[in-house]
């Protein structure tokens, strides 16, 4: 697509790398062990620049869920990738983070974001400071949904919204990523011809919990979060989707990123 070849992130092109290592002694993370984005930072970024088509349909999903939003705050904000891009392509501007891992928060401010080190769970970071909270991508690495989802609740002014995204546990991604946690690899011959051209790093793989749509709204009712919507990318499969970009559309019963917008009540 046209667009695609217009849009680039070259800030970064020459100096990212994929070279892994793992939080034990062996290289790697067990199943359900979070991963060290610390030692990822440069391979999460690279990923993603390694599947532009992948990555602009994703900030395309983004952007159409953050149409006036107003004040945003980004939980799990990584590298500021995403939101650099917002603000450069877009012109969305999502200045306020937070991560987890100081390696990706540096980045992130390199990029120009205020960045709070800290986990979704534990951090405070205001009281109805916000239009938008949004979580991208985030959801399946945090330990404490209910937890974290009350912390975006209490930052919300009154009306706000959560922009909640990411790969949904029924979708075909997951069930590969599942498939490929089990067995500890994407080199084998169960995922020959099936897998992503350029599969997610193993670690980070291994350090996800895939949640169902269906248990982010659970946990987002129960925080007295009005559903109001649903948007999708991702909808051919793993295999072919990297191929051009796509246009968000309405909908979660598709698309292997599923963004959910709910109101505070």
């Amino acid at each position: 697509m046209k667009e695609e070849t217009q849009t680039s992130v070259k800030e970064d092109s020459g100096t990212l790398t994929i070279g892994l290592e793992g939080d034990n002694p062996n290289g790697s993370s067990g199943p359900g062990e979070k991963p060290s984005f610390d030692l990822f930072a440069n391979a999460y970024d690279a990923w993603f620049l390694n599947n532009k088509a992948l990555l602009y349909s994703e900030v395309k999903l983004v952007a159409h869920c953050l149409n006036n939003a107003g004040k945003v705050f980004s939980v799990g904000c990584g590298s500021g990738l995403f939101e650099s891009i917002l603000k450069k392509e877009f012109r969305i501007a999502v200045e306020n983070g937070l991560e987890p891992s100081e390696g990706m928060a540096g980045i992130a401010r390199e990029r120009g974001m205020k960045v709070i080190n800290g986990t979704a769970e534990a951090t405070d970071y205001g009281t109805g400071l916000y239009d938008t909270i949004l979580f991208n991508g985030t959801p399946s690495y945090i330990t404490d949904l209910p937890k974290a989802f009350k912390q975006a609740h209490k930052a919300l002014k009154p009306g706000g919204k959560m922009v909640i995204i990411d790969v949904p546990k029924e979708g075909s991604y997951a069930l590969l990523y599942n498939l490929a946690m089990t067995l500890g690899t994407w080199n084998h011959p169960l995922l020959e011809g099936i897998k992503p051209r350029h599969p997610y790093p193993i670690e980070l793989v291994k350090g996800a919990n895939w949640r169902t749509t269906q248990e982010k709204v659970e946990v987002l009712k129960a925080c007295h979060m009005k559903i109001e919507g649903f948007y999708q990318t991702l909808t051919p499969h793993p295999l072919y989707s990297g191929d051009e970009v796509e246009e968000p559309s309405d909908g979660f019963t598709k698309g292997d990123y599923v963004a959910i917008i709910a109101r505070k009540q």
